[in-house]
């Protein structure tokens, strides 16, 4: 499957979840007590965070730039050690 699809499908049944949650506590509220939307809201919750804690996490693009230019500065630095080392 593909790994972009899968916390998609995890944050649909987190919602779905909630909702049932929603329904739930409305339930509540009109006097007639239904566990069977607490049972389903529970058992959305826990599919759509477990499909979502099996997805990879994505590669982090945030300080892209930053992560770019320090390795050029690394990648500077040892060929300078190198060249010197050359030189002994």
């Amino acid at each position: 499957m593909n790994n972009n699809l899968l916390p998609r499908i995890g944050t649909f049944f987190i919602l779905i979840g909630c909702g049932l949650l929603i329904i739930f506590a409305g339930s509540i509220f009109a006097r007639e007590f239904n566990l069977l939307y607490l049972l389903f809201a529970v058992a959305t919750l826990v599919l759509g965070s477990g499909l979502r804690r099996m997805a990879p996490r994505p590669e982090p693009t945030r300080f892209s730039t930053f992560r770019k230019v320090r390795q050029r500065s690394r990648h500077h630095d040892e060929e300078k050690q190198t060249q010197k080392d050359q030189k002994k």
